[in-house]
């Protein structure tokens, strides 16, 4: 099956429509009252009807008793799922679906106005296999002449951005494992990326086997073969910019292989290359933006399956840097699929200013921060509280776990071996981490995101399935990192 991904956004219109009704945007209902943009009439409408401390929105008629307006209170919060973002993208599912032209009454700060459209565009993602039947209604929407007055234009080309980069990795996310197998994931990926200048390199076969040997082992069990994707971008050619790598696992389905899940801990097995659909969003948002950095993706792409050809428990196999890895728990292959990737992405003459991997890679980690909060190792301190500062600000935490050297220990063999998995029963987003510093020099300023990648519920601006953890903050701590160099 062909797919190929819808980056349209819905929700918004380019021009002011003469039907479209104002929706003003206040912190305190007093702030209108004030004004002479309602009249009399529509004031003593909104005290009788409209209660602040039960709802935040409201409506009022215009002379013919139609609907003549809508109110809408936002507060500031920097709590998840009550910020700016959460309120706008409720209050598209209580506004009746016309034309809306924003009108701010109070003074707003910048990142409130964005957070507004960022979670307004948010509200109207909704996946459909079927693409030709997409969801087509935009008899809801913004006028983004209208929104411009309240943020800059660069500003709004951003925010367009990240949308299209998470509503990008949500569909990949959500794609059934047949269609998104690695070899299909590459022409999407090519489809997606067409047009915007990428240099997108692709190892498989022959030369996959012989150049990146932990994934070729891990993904030779599947009729579906497993490929890498080097791409390159460049905001110009003189390649002045911060080098800065991101690594994305992508596994298409995991089942575990001989060490076979159990059936309902593979239901969701086809979002474990979640975190290749994050980094691509990433990437195409800061393409999208024309960043000034040399941007450099790889994704490492396999099906974990099962066959005459799977890995064993204590095989060993010799990676790309030579290490010797003696197989624990076959369902523990993303890491493996890193290692060759993280070994690749340090080679040559540029140096990376720093290398980022995401990946859904352990259960651990979801035991100790719940679903919601993806967690990160680095092994430097000015990256990782960049990474957490943005999460802060941009409302897309992360929590930072200990890349705690003890536990080294656990992935030792008598063979001389590295185990892929260890012998500690505990700590397992740990020493998972640890294994991957096994093949990050000692130079390379690294770290290592583990994440779930899909939002086992769902709430206005974001439904149950894909969800790409951490996307809105990364690029901003990208974007902030490079201009300033």
């Amino acid at each position: 099956m062909d797919y190929k991904i819808d980056k349209k956004l819905l929700g918004f219109c380019e021009n002011e429509k003469k039907s479209s009704i104002t929706l003003y945007i206040i912190k305190d209902i007093n702030s209108l009252k004030l004004t002479n943009l309602i009249s009399e009439k529509q004031k003593i409408f909104l005290n009788s009807t409209f209660n602040i401390d039960q709802e935040r929105y409201g409506f009022f008629p215009d002379e013919n008793n139609y609907l003549g307006g809508a109110v809408a209170i936002i507060r500031e919060s920097i709590e998840p799922r009550q910020s700016v973002i959460d309120q706008a993208a409720k209050l598209t599912t209580k506004l009746p679906k016309k034309k809306w032209a924003i009108k701010c009454i109070d003074t707003l700060k910048d990142n409130e106005k964005y957070n507004f459209i960022l979670g307004w565009g948010l509200s109207f993602y909704k996946f459909n296999i079927q693409t030709n039947k997409q969801n087509k209604d935009t008899s809801q929407t913004l006028c983004v002449k209208n929104v411009k007055k309240l943020i800059k234009e660069n500003e709004l080309k951003k925010c367009f951005a990240e949308l299209k980069g998470i509503f990008l990795a949500r569909d990949l996310i959500n794609l059934p494992p047949n269609i998104l197998t690695p070899y299909n994931y590459e022409k999407i990926i090519k489809n997606c990326f067409k047009g915007l200048s990428t240099k997108i390199v692709t190892y498989k076969d022959r030369q996959l086997e012989k150049n990146f040997p932990l994934l070729n082992f891990v993904g030779r069990s599947s009729e579906n073969k497993p490929l890498l994707l080097d791409i390159k971008w460049s905001k110009n050619n003189k390649n002045n910019f911060p080098n800065i790598t991101l690594i994305g696992k992508g596994v298409t389905f995991d089942s575990g292989g001989l060490d076979i899940k159990p059936s309902n801990s593979m239901m969701l097995m086809k979002k474990d290359m979640g975190g290749s659909a994050v980094v691509l969003g990433i990437a195409y948002a800061l393409i999208s933006t024309n960043c000034p950095v040399n941007l450099r993706v790889i994704l490492p792409l396999a099906e974990n399956s099962i066959s005459e050809k799977s890995m064993r428990p204590l095989d060993v196999i010799y990676s790309r840097n030579k290490t010797a890895v003696e197989i624990g728990n076959t369902d523990a292959e993303g890491r493996l699929l890193l290692a060759d990737a993280l070994t690749f992405s340090q080679e040559g003459n540029v140096k990376n200013d720093f290398v980022i991997d995401f990946a859904t890679l352990t259960g651990a980690a979801r035991v100790a921060l719940g679903t919601e909060l993806p967690a990160i190792f680095t092994n430097d301190t000015n990256l990782g509280k960049m990474i957490i500062k943005e999460g802060k600000d941009q409302i897309d935490p992360m929590w930072e776990l200990p890349l705690f050297t003890p536990y080294e220990r656990f992935l030792e063999n008598k063979y001389d071996a590295l185990s892929s998995t260890g012998t500690a029963g505990t700590g397992g987003a740990i020493t998972a981490a640890l294994f991957l510093k096994k093949f990050v020099n000692v130079d390379t300023n690294w770290a290592h995101i583990d994440l779930m990648a899909w939002n086992t519920s769902g709430r206005p601006g974001f439904p149950a399935g894909g969800e790409a953890m951490g996307l809105r903050n990364i690029v901003n701590m990208i974007v902030k990192y490079c201009n300033q160099k």
